[in-house]
Order: structure tokens, then C-alpha cells, then sequence
């Protein structure tokens, strides 16, 4: 259930007697009616919200406006006051509709019910710098680029939002009220002052001093009431806005009576303000009716509603107050910040209970309330508010907390600190042995489950230290905690089952393992790790050697993913990024490209993932296939980056797909130190977590032979591929046999057994569940493959197959002829090419003209059928030529 929202955010601040007159800022404002957004960005104190609320003060103009707060920043908290805020001023919004939809549904039925809309309709954002982020930017700035014509927004702001401004500037849509602007002119400030009698040349100098500022003036004008020596006054006020600001608030004080200097002392720890509220913080029984007699003396009190019951102090004026506070009062404050927790708790307002138990230094009761709101928090994937109260929290309460201690690891996990992790869950596990006969624990579904949480996330460190003897243990203990309807542990426990069977390379017995953890997160309503499983079950179908079924499973997960809007985006992106390697794998670049375009244009807008890192990889090898090997290991390095020790296996080594680049380049000494670096021989014993290490072993091995002729080499790389053969055969790895054979017929054809080759080429088809969703796992291969499967076609062994990849190769490929007729010039330049030389430093290495360069470059890339330099280098090294 959504917390609930003060009603006072959504009403219009009324606007006070004795106003200024200001047609060129109304003239500036009115503009907005010809753009999607308006924005008044300027610092505090300029009038930003006096001005709107003045403006949109028309009897016929429908008026939404919002004042955002620090607690608005979620998502669902913004969007819930958006959609509150217009149904105020467009009643046939259905805002407990709405609230039941995920952010994109929301979005696109809320801007389908605004177009039906009569009329003019001004949503106001105000203090939008209170909110803004990346979470949240992404989402805004959708919304505002499919607004309606008639509808606008205001965004008034200390600070320019996180949104494509120069975009909309470019195309007009975009009207600026800026400080500069709202700065009072000489003359409004003359018009400002003219009932303090003040002489001409004294208005002159205090608007001259304030240079505009209307918040110093205001507080000038309140100090000057009263004094005889005016000019004295105004000559000595100076300094920048905070110092101004801390002056004339000691003066303003200090001729108010004792009670209301009392009263404003001790309601400054609130950010909004009502009498029964302030009677819980003060101690006393006139809060009502001193906040209405404070806003009648202009002591910088703002009414929020119509009714005169919530109001806020001006923000610098609050910031004053509560400094003095601290100076004067220091014992005082942790107790008005207890009787306000205590308030908000009575009125279900749980967060802001938390914040003030937080400021009063309460320790046992915001651990309570933090864990009372937990599942709330949880549900609504709230994870950012929840990770800024556990570092709020002292960490011996957090150590104290079961409950607390385990999510507190959990985040550690994301984080990848695997180690600080496991000594958290030791924290809960102590916590519950030394349990007292009355706990302070709020009883909740997480503490209840909270034995079996530990045995889950332990399972889960014990997967990313590798050690799967360790994760069946822990994921076992975690079954047999569970009861039969806590469908989140039994997911946990069993798809960590699953991963382990994984990671032993029982890809059978981890699908249907893996297929129970996902029915059971279903029943437990967790979409969001429901779908996350989605791309560990597709690497699952590729290690079986069924793509066509790892694709299903996407697209079914993208089908729920639709449905269910920005809570599930970040897995989202993670699936589109799946199917993009899907594509290249296939030849199929243009869409693999487009999957990953629209990966990134999701990861915007969503929080990180375990698998982040994963769009970096599939961008390499994309670029790989392309013909850009370099730009593909800058990718992977970008990757490795990103790259933290998670929940699932690490079935592919970033270093070894790297490495494996290295060897279609010709770089095997690069490769060879990857090997040594990384403890790889072949003489280890196979297993699947090295598996992949193992068949880029393979690879630079059967490099090494055709640079040198090592028959030794060459044995220990086919001995190397019958015991990897053996270990997949026997664990129903239908996608590691298919490339092993291929590996092995590249052996067998390398030590001059043609025939041998093509039949276990064709026997690797025959056998393959799937072999049509394999085109560059062969053609990545290069020359040798090419030449395999063109005397595959010659002989009509598999021959339709092989005649099929051939067709599929889009990198063209120089014939023996053109490779022959690259002459002795071209061949230097070449070289030259594979430098980091730039062209005109090439032409003065050969003593020729840039232009006669470009023409040998030219003939080049003709020659080798590329249109790139990186292309021709990359061309030249299969063919040999370097």
C-alpha cells in the first residue's frame, strides 16, 4: 500500500497582500504556453514560487501543482503525487487507477487522459532540485516530450534538472526564467519599499546592495521598521547572501516576544508545519493559531493550503532557526525530533517517522521502524531509501538486527565485496543466538524467514567464490528452513541448486532445477528475479545447445517485462542484450546492433544489474564480427571494469574472450601471457568453469602450429579436446560438443587428415540439437574454416551446411590472386598500417606524397575487400600477409 501523501503538497501557495507588479516577467511567463516546459531555475530566495502562484492565479486556468519534497525522489512516490496533483485540477484522472500500474503504463495512460482533456491544463513541479536524479530523469523526460499541446509543465528549481534542455532549446520547446530575470530592477524594488518612507537614494543603495536579491530585501525591509538611523543602517549591510541572510534574521528575532521566539525555535527541526504537529514538538497547546498569527507578521511563514492548516517556513529562514537552535538549545533537539517520529508513526507517515527518529539520534526505534517498513520498501523495489538508512544506522544497531544485517549483506553482494558480505550474515546469525527473552525486533514476515535469507545469501557467496560443494550445502539448509509457502526462500534455495549443477557442468539437471526456482519466484510475485533468471536460463540453453530455446525464453520475458513497466527495465536491458548475442551468433549484426541501441536506451533509466558488465561484452564481440578487433577490446576492457564476482557462474572469462581476439589477429605472444597469467595448461583436468579457458587454449595451440609446425603442440591440443569431449559428453553439453568437434576437425585438418576433418565437421552438424543457430562460433575461425568448408562442399560431406555458412560470411575475403598481387610497395605500406603512425607521418616514413599514399592505401583495401584501415590490418593477418 503507497504511503500517505500530505494533502498540502498539491495545493497552490496563497499569495500574500502588497505584491509587485511585474509585466515582464508575466510577459516572459506567458510564453510557456507555446512550449512543453517551463522552467524557473534560480537559487533560494528569488521568488520562484510567489511569481507562478501569481501567474496561474486565473479563474479559468486548470492548475496542478506538486511541492516536491527529498521523500519524492522514488519513482513511485513522484509519480503517485504527479498523478494526485492533476487529478485536483483535471477531476476525470483516476488517480487509484493509475496508482496500480507500473511507471511506463502509467505514463502512457496518464498522457492518453490528458489529451482528452479540455482546455488549457499547467502542472506545476515545484522544488524539483528536491527530486531530480538519473532514476528519475529518464521517465520526466519521456513524459515531457509526449505532452499533449495543451498541456504544460513548470519546473521550479535551484538547479538545472537532469533533462535534454539544449535539445528542447534547439527546437524551441523549451521557454527559461532564469535568476537574472527574477532579480527586482531598481524600480520594483523602489515599488517594494515605497511604504517605509525610505529617500530616494537609500532605496537606491539597499536595491543596489541586494543586487535584486528579494529574499535580502524582504529581511532588510523587516529590520529597517522601526530604526531612526536608516542610512546608517543601509551603508553598513553588506556580505554575501548567507551572512546577509544570518544578520537581519538575529535582527528580526530579536525584537519578537519570548513565546515566539520559543515557538519558532523549537517547530524548526519540521519541514511542514500544522497545529497539532507543532503542539507534539513544542509542548504546548497554540500551534494552530501561532502559525496563522506568524504568517500575518510576514515572519517568513508560507501557507500551503486554503484552509490555513499546513504551512513551512522560508528555507533560509529555517536553516537560521535551526542553527541557533543548536547553538542555544543543543540538548533540546533530540528531543522535539523524538515527539515528531512519534507523531508521524500515529499518522502512518512510517518515513518521515524514521527521518526524524534518525535526527534525534534514537537508534532502537528507527531500527524498529526500519524494520517495520522493510516489506514495504522491498516491494516497491526501494532499495535506495532502504541503503541510505542501514548507513544512516550505527552500525552495532545494523550488527544487532537479524534482519537488518542480512539485507545490510545483500547490498555488500551487489557491491561485490564478497568478504564484508559473509561477515554481516555472521552478524545475524549471532544476532539470533543471543536473542533475548523479549526482542526488540519488529515481527515480521523477513524475521521469520530471515534463517533461511542466511543460508540463501551464503549459498550465494559460496557460488562467487566458485565453491559449489559449499553452495549445494547452504542451498539445501535453505529448503529445509523453509516452510511450503515461503515461495521466495525455496526459489533462492532452488535456483542455487540449479547454479551449482551449473557450474558442474550438469546443464540437465540444472534446467529442471532451475525451471522449480522460477515457478516458485512466480508464486511469490518477485517479477523481477523471476525475469532475471530468464538470461542464466538462456546461458543454460546455449551450454545444452538449444539457442532457438534460449530465444523463446527471452522474448516470453520480454512479453512480462512490457507488461510490468520501469520496475523491471534494468532486466529488461540485460534480455535485450541476451537476444543481441543470439543475433551476432547467427550473422545476423544489423539487429544484433539495434538489441544492444535499445539495451542502452533502457539501462538510462534503470538501476544496475549483476550482469551491467555484459552489454560491454556483447558490444565486443559485436565489433569483433564487424571487423573492428581493437575497438572490441576496448569494449572488454570496459567490461572487466564493471565486472563484480556475483550470483551465477563464470562460465565465460572476460580474459579469455579477449584472448581469443588476440589469436585472430596474429598477436600469440599476447595471447600466450594471457595463458600464463592466468594459471591455463593442457595438462589440467577438465571441468565446465574452465572449459571455455580451455578451448582458447585449444586455439592459440593450433595457432602456435600453423606459425611453427610443433607437432608437440599439436598432440597437446587434441589431447586436451578428447578429455574436454569426454567431460561434456557425459553432462549433456550439447553446445560445448558442437564447438569441441569444431575444434577438433581444425586439429585434425591442421596435421594434414582432410577426410578425418569433414567427417567429424559433419558428424558435429549431425549431432547438434540446433545447428543452424551456429554461424560464427565456425566463421569466427577464419581462413582455415573457410578452407574446410569449401572442401566440404568439393566433396559433398555436410555439404548443403557448409555451403550455408559460406553464404552467410559477409566479411569478403581476398583470393590467392589478389593476394598475390599486392606488390612489394603495397605490402611495406601495409605494415605501416598496422602502427600507431598517422597517414601523413606513413608518407614521410616512405619518402612518398600524401596522395600517392592514399592511392596505395586504396589499392590495398580493394585488394583485401575492406573499407577500413583496421579492417585491412585485421584481413592481412588471416591471409598471413603480415
Amino acid at each position: 500500500m503507497a504511503q500517505p501523501m500530505i494533502a498540502t503538497k498539491l495545493y497552490v501557495p496563497k499569495l500574500r497582500p502588497g505584491l509587485v507588479a511585474r509585466p515582464r516577467l508575466r510577459e516572459l511567463l506567458a510564453r510557456g504556453a507555446e512550449s512543453r516546459l517551463l522552467l524557473v531555475s534560480a537559487p533560494a530566495g528569488f521568488g520562484k514560487t510567489t511569481l507562478l502562484a501569481e501567474w496561474l492565479a486565473e479563474p479559468d486556468v486548470q492548475v496542478a501543482w506538486l511541492s516536491l519534497g527529498p521523500e519524492d525522489s522514488e519513482p513511485s512516490a513522484f509519480w503517485t503525487g504527479v498523478v494526485a496533483a492533476l487529478h485536483t485540477a483535471v477531476p476525470g484522472i483516476d488517480e487509484s487507477a493509475l496508482d496500480l500500474l507500473p511507471t511506463d503504463q502509467l505514463l502512457t495512460t496518464l498522457l492518453n487522459e490528458l489529451a482528452a482533456t479540455p482546455g488549457e491544463v499547467w502542472l506545476v513541479l515545484d522544488d524539483y532540485h528536491l527530486v531530480d536524479g538519473r532514476e528519475l530523469g529518464a521517465a520526466v523526460a519521456f513524459f515531457l516530450e509526449r505532452l499533449p499541446p495543451h498541456v504544460h509543465v513548470v519546473l521550479s528549481t535551484r538547479a538545472d534538472p537532469d533533462l535534454p534542455l539544449p535539445r528542447w532549446r534547439v527546437r524551441g520547446e523549451l521557454v527559461e526564467v532564469r535568476a537574472a530575470d527574477l532579480r527586482f530592477t531598481p524600480d520594483e524594488a523602489a515599488a517594494y519599499l515605497a511604504g517605509l518612507d525610505l529617500a530616494a537614494t537609500d532605496v537606491a543603495a539597499l536595491a543596489e546592495r541586494t543586487e535584486g536579491w528579494i529574499a535580502a530585501l524582504q529581511l532588510a525591509a523587516l529590520s529597517l521598521r522601526g530604526r531612526d538611523d536608516v542610512s546608517g543602517f543601509i551603508a553598513r549591510f553588506t556580505g554575501n547572501d548567507r551572512y546577509i541572510v544570518d544578520y537581519l534574521v538575529e535582527e528580526v528575532l530579536a525584537h519578537q516576544p519570548e513565546s515566539v521566539r520559543d515557538f519558532l525555535s523549537r517547530s524548526a527541526v519540521l519541514d511542514r508545519l500544522t497545529g497539532p504537529l507543532c503542539d507534539a514538538v513544542t509542548g504546548r497547546d497554540d500551534g494552530a493559531d501561532m502559525l496563522v498569527a506568524l504568517e500575518r507578521a510576514n515572519l517568513f511563514v508560507l501557507p500551503l493550503d486554503d484552509r490555513r492548516e499546513w504551512y513551512r517556513y522560508h528555507h533560509l529562514f529555517a536553516d537560521v532557526l535551526r542553527a541557533r537552535l543548536l547553538a542555544e538549545q543543543q540538548d533540546l533537539v533530540p528531543l522535539l525530533h523524538q515527539r515528531a517520529s512519534q507523531w508521524y508513526e500515529r499518522h502512518d507517515l512510517t518515513e518521515e517517522a524514521i527521518k526524524h527518529a534518525l535526527a534525534a539520534h534514537d537508534v532502537d526505534r528507527a531500527t524498529y521502524l526500519v524494520e517495520l517498513t522493510l516489506p514495504a520498501i522491498r516491494r516497491g523495489r526501494r532499495e535506495a531509501t532502504l541503503h541510505g538508512w542501514l548507513r544512516a544506522l550505527p552500525d552495532h544497531a545494523v550488527r544487532q538486527s537479524p534482519v537488518l544485517s542480512v539485507f545490510y549483506g545483500h547490498m555488500l553482494m551487489v557491491a561485490g565485496d564478497i568478504d564484508a558480505a559473509e561477515s554481516r550474515l555472521d552478524d545475524a546469525d549471532h544476532a539470533l543466538a543471543a536473542a533475548p527473552d523479549t526482542p526488540r525486533w519488529a515481527e515480521t514476515e523477513e524475521l521469520r524467514t530471515v534463517p533461511a535469507t542466511i543460508a540463501i545469501y551464503r549459498a550465494s557467496i559460496a557460488q562467487a567464490r566458485g565453491d559449489m560443494p559449499g553452495t549445494t550445502e547452504h542451498a539445501r539448509r535453505a529448503l529445509a528452513l523453509a516452510g511450503p509457502a515461503d515461495h521466495f526462500a525455496r526459489a533462492g534455495a532452488a535456483g542455487f541448486l540449479g547454479l551449482a549443477a551449473w557450474a558442474r557442468g550438469d546443464v540437465t539437471s540444472a534446467l529442471d532445477t532451475f525451471a522449480q526456482a522460477v515457478a516458485s519466484m512466480h508464486a511469490a510475485g518477485a517479477i523481477v528475479d523471476e525475469l532475471g533468471s530468464t538470461v542464466s536460463l538462456g546461458d543454460m540453453w546455449l551450454a545444452a545447445g538449444r539457442p532457438g530455446e534460449a530465444r523463446r525464453g527471452y522474448e516470453r520475458a520480454l512479453r512480462t517485462a512490457r507488461a510490468h513497466g520501469d520496475v523491471v527495465a534494468g532486466t529488461a536491458a540485460d534480455v535485450h542484450v541476451g537476444i543481441s548475442e543470439l543475433d551476432r551468433e547467427t550473422g545476423d549484426l544489423d539487429n544484433a546492433r539495434r538489441r544492444l541501441e535499445t539495451a542502452a536506451s533502457i539501462r538510462e533509466r534503470a538501476p544496475e544489474t549483476e550482469r551491467h558488465y555484459r552489454w560491454s561484452v556483447a558490444s565486443g564481440l559485436l565489433a569483433d564480427a564487424a571487423g573492428d578487433p581493437r575497438q572490441a577490446i576496448a569494449f572488454l576492457d570496459e567490461a572487466e571494469r564493471l565486472y563484480k564476482p556475483g550470483f551465477v557462474p563464470e562460465v565465460r572469462p572476460i580474459p579469455a574472450i579477449r584472448a581469443r581476439i588476440w589469436i585472430g589477429l596474429g598477436e600469440l605472444s599476447r595471447a600466450a601471457g594471457w595463458a600464463r597469467e592466468r594459471g591455463v595448461s593442457t595438462m589440467d583436468e577438465a571441468g565446465y568453469l574452465s572449459e571455455f579457458d580451455h578451448l582458447t587454449l585449444v586455439r592459440l595451440r593450433l595457432a602456435q602450429y600453423r606459425a611453427a609446425a610443433d607437432t608437440v603442440v599439436l598432440d597437446q591440443a587434441t589431447d586436451l579436446l578428447d578429455r574436454l569431449h569426454d567431460a561434456a559428453e557425459t553432462s549433456g553439453r550439447a553446445g560445448s560438443l558442437l564447438e569441441i568437434r569444431m575444434l577438433r576437425a581444425l586439429a585434425q585438418d591442421a596435421a594434414g587428415q582432410r577426410q578425418r576433418a569433414l567427417e567429424t565437421l559433419a558428424r558435429a552438424w549431425a549431432q547438434a540439437p540446433e545447428p543452424d543457430g551456429y554461424v560464427l562460433l565456425f566463421l569466427d575461425e577464419g581462413g582455415p574454416m573457410r578452407e574446410l568448408l569449401r572442401a566440404a562442399t568439393r566433396h559433398e560431406v555436410a555439404g548443403d551446411h557448409a555451403r550455408r555458412l559460406l553464404g552467410l560470411d559477409a566479411r569478403p575475403e581476398a583470393s590467392s590472386n589478389e593476394t598475390e598481387s599486392l606488390s612489394d610497395r603495397e605490402l611495406q605500406v601495409l605494415r605501416l598500417l598496422d602502427s600507431e603512425l598517422s597517414g601523413p607521418q606513413i608518407a614521410r616514413e616512405l619518402f612518398v606524397s600524401h596522395n600517392t599514399l592514399r592511392t596505395h592505401t586504396k589499392h590495398i583495401f580493394t585488394k583485401l575487400g575492406v573499407t577500413s584501415r583496421r579492417a585491412a590490418v585485421h584481413r592481412a593477418r588471416e591471409r598471413g600477409l603480415m
